[in-house]
């Protein structure tokens, strides 16, 4: 069993920053994909970043992230802390929606409950 914790969410400003971090807890496996996806109102939920840790002793890691946050957003994983946070930085009010931190080990993907990020123009 596996358990995400969420916290950071809020509102914020338009140009302001908020950051996100998300706690796992419970079975977790060296090489795993942990991250963040968003659902914006009257959208789909979409990938924001994600970092998978690969490579024959797991030092390797890949990151990757939606073409309209690059630049402005950073994802962080530690693996000693099972944490990932998202740093948020001049935020959109397209940014907008409810984020949701997820893992993915051996192909069962398990999120976490959400927070509400919220950006005023």
């Amino acid at each position: 069993q596996v358990q995400l914790a969420e916290s950071g969410g809020g509102s914020v400003q338009a140009g302001g920053s908020l950051r996100l971090s998300c706690a796992v807890s419970g079975n977790i496996q060296r090489f795993n994909t942990m991250g963040w996806y968003r659902q914006s109102p009257g959208k789909q939920r979409e990938l924001v970043a994600d970092i998978t840790t690969a490579g024959y002793t797991g030092n390797e890691e890949f990151v990757e992230y939606v073409d309209s946050v690059k630049g402005r957003f950073t994802i962080s994983k530690d693996n000693v802390k099972s944490t990932v946070d998202l740093q948020m930085d001049s935020l959109k009010s397209d940014d907008t929606g409810v984020y949701y931190c997820i893992l993915r080990q051996s192909g069962i993907v398990t999120w976490g409950q959400g927070t509400q990020v919220t950006v005023s123009s």
